[in-house]
């Protein structure tokens, strides 16, 4: 186990959460699934308890913890990426199984979790600073799924 693992609450479905962001992200992995040795609050001996899984990269601990406590936009995973393909694909993946979207590029899962899918155009446009950051965050502002094409315009102004 990794040293430093981010640990996800999931009401029951941690294995199929974990199931999808590996079918979904490169460099993703469902690496453990444990199932608890006897009954707790969440569920009963055997079932699911925890999922080890790597979601681009990061370890993580998914734990079935029951619906005590839900998820919020105060935890989100921020993906770069490259261009308008590679955004489309993450958003509607996430999206189309189940998700919602939000704005400026937010997103969540069917189990809660927010997603960031943010393109490097997004990213670098900020980084810019001064009325190019300025016009390229007010179009950002407007959309719920980033268009490349309107942030790069919004940057030319």
């Amino acid at each position: 186990m990794a040293k430093n693992t981010i640990c996800i609450w999931y009401d029951k479905d941690a294995e199929a959460a974990a199931r999808f962001y590996a079918a979904t992200f490169p460099d993703s992995t469902v690496d453990a699934v444990r199932t608890a040795p006897g009954d707790n609050p969440s569920g009963k001996q055997g079932d699911v308890l925890t999922v080890e899984f790597t979601v681009l990269g990061i370890p993580c601990l998914g734990l079935n913890g029951g619906p005590e406590f839900r998820q919020s936009e105060a935890f989100s995973f921020q993906v770069a990426t490259d261009d308008q393909e590679e955004t489309d694909r993450y958003w509607n993946a996430i999206v189309g199984n189940g998700g919602r979207e939000s704005a400026c590029g937010w997103c969540k899962d069917k189990w809660g979790v927010s997603w960031q899918i943010t393109p490097r155009a997004l990213s670098e446009a900020m980084v810019a600073g001064g009325a190019e950051a300025k016009r390229a965050f007010e179009a950002m502002m407007t959309m719920n799924k980033i268009d490349i094409a309107a942030i790069e315009a919004a940057r030319r102004g």
